[in-house]
């Protein structure tokens, strides 16, 4: 117990030292956080904080197998899995650090994240089984990789995501460090529980200065190496238990950032976004767009993780069939959350579902016909078969009208005129475009104007004109090749 309590004030003590550095470093090197339109703050603030906890946590970390004890022996016995974890989550930091000091593109730190957790893997750090329930153990064989995989990777990328209000990442995981410390000890794992307790007290001391008003900022080095040593740790527990306890606490107290990162990418996808585009739509934001201040939106997130996590530490004590109900029971509850503060809604996203599926037969269908059109369009040789070609493609692209235009040097205009079978009487919902082209005669000037049928998406009326526009160029070179006449 004095180890256990001294890691604790130590990373404590040192986070509290350390921070103060750090802020005067971030000022002398231009390490902060200026406002903008995705942030709350308002005021210049360091954004490197995560250097003070990373440097509290490691030291105290590294010390523990120094000691003459059972917890320095047990460290020691586990140098391979203690010291991958380590080295990974080292170069999670420094990933992280220099996307604050340089700026990193998105793909860059997921694809270290990736590496650094298949790293683990390799070195036996995976979840190989689950135990459902008393007695029946889910084994899950080269599953159990990509499964490992995609948590360290999930939960690195929530708590990244989370960190958008003063105070609130370093809080939450703080809580989350707590309960997994926790179940550690509960089922005696010593390592885990000094991992748990460096973390807890550098997150206690960086805390101090991070609460609202913020003093500094953790950065990415930070959360990225938070959220990177959570989820390995907590991996580590279900590795050595063999029950769905050690993922489920976890996974409770950082339910919020989960799910927010969760609703997040589907968000993304329906708006057909990239997945790493920014966002200010997040559970916080919506806190505050309820008129809750910073620090009140943070108080209710701690409120609802702690609830989430207590309610949880019943699974410690209940049968494993109880464990999952409850563990049920707290996701719908968290879930719940997210619906009364605006954060999703399942009428607004089925909607938006089915928009995106019209979307994309819609798109797929254009496509089919553009292909067709373009043979159409390479079999023709003389302009009577290259203007039928372009009826064609005008009735199956949906046109309402397309007219060739030619003016000749002395003032004289030719024209081709091709008109769908119905034109609407509603011209407001019709696209109107002109289209030059640029290799007529010498002393001649064509060009198209063509209408295009909306039909409720100007970006589909602008997807048909875009595809009639490539049809049009390939004549083009046709023409100068020599291949194509055309007057």
């Amino acid at each position: 117990m004095t180890t256990y309590l001294c890691v604790y004030l130590g990373s404590l003590l040192l986070a509290l030292v350390a921070t103060l550095a750090v802020i005067r470093l971030a000022g002398r090197i231009g390490a902060v956080d200026r406002p903008g339109i995705r942030t709350v703050h308002e005021r210049p603030t360091p954004r490197i904080g995560g250097i003070a906890i990373f440097i509290a946590a490691m030291a105290l970390i590294i010390a523990v197998p120094l000691v003459n004890n059972n917890i320095g022996a047990a460290f020691r016995a586990s140098r391979l899995q203690v010291g991958a974890l380590l080295a990974s989550a080292t170069l999670i930091f420094l990933v992280g650090l220099l996307d604050d000091l340089k700026g990193l593109p998105a793909r860059v730190k997921f694809l270290a994240e990736l590496l650094m957790a298949l790293g683990l893997c390799l070195v036996g750090v995976r979840i190989s089984q689950i135990g459902l329930t008393e007695g029946s153990l889910l084994q899950l064989g080269g599953w159990g990789y990509l499964v490992t995989v995609l948590w360290i990777v999930g939960v690195t990328n929530a708590v990244n995501l989370s960190d958008g209000l003063d105070g609130l990442a370093a809080g939450v995981c703080a809580i989350a460090c707590g309960v997994i410390a926790i179940f550690a000890l509960h089922s005696g794992q010593v390592i885990m529980g000094v991992f748990m307790l460096a973390l807890l007290g550098s997150l206690s001391g960086f805390l101090f200065f991070n609460f609202n008003p913020a003093k500094v900022f953790m950065g990415d080095c930070g959360s990225l190496f938070l959220g990177f040593t959570l989820a390995a740790a907590s991996v580590m527990c279900t590795t050595k238990s063999a029950t769905i306890v050690g993922l489920a606490l976890p996974a409770l107290a950082l339910g919020i950032p989960i799910f927010d990162t969760l609703f997040c990418m589907l968000r993304r996808f329906l708006e057909r976004r990239s997945m790493f585009a920014p966002d200010r739509s997040h559970f916080h934001h919506k806190l505050l767009d309820l008129g809750l201040q910073q620090r009140h939106a943070v108080i209710v997130i701690y409120l609802a993780t702690l609830t989430a996590t207590g309610m949880g530490l019943f699974m410690l004590v209940s049968q494993s069939i109880s464990s999952l109900i409850v563990f049920g029971c707290v996701l719908v509850l968290i879930l719940l959350l997210f619906r009364v503060v605006g954060a999703v809604y399942l009428g607004g996203t089925i909607r938006r579902l089915r928009d995106k599926y019209a979307y994309a037969c819609c798109e797929r269908e254009e496509r089919k016909t553009f292909e067709h059109l373009q043979l159409r369009f390479r079999q023709v040789g003389t302009f009577e078969q290259w203007w039928e070609a372009v009826c064609e493609a005008a009735t199956g692209m949906d046109f309402a009208w397309v007219a060739l235009k030619t003016t000749h040097g002395d003032g004289r205009v030719e024209e081709e005129i091709w008109r769908a079978a119905e034109t609407p009487p509603d011209l407001s919902r019709i696209v109107t475009m002109t289209i030059p082209l640029s290799n007529g005669r010498a002393g001649m000037s064509p060009q198209f104007e063509v209408a295009i049928y909306a039909n409720g998406s100007v970006e589909s009326a602008a997807r048909r004109a875009s595809l009639f526009g490539r049809l049009l160029d390939e004549s083009e070179r046709r023409v100068a090749a020599g291949e194509l006449c055309r007057p």
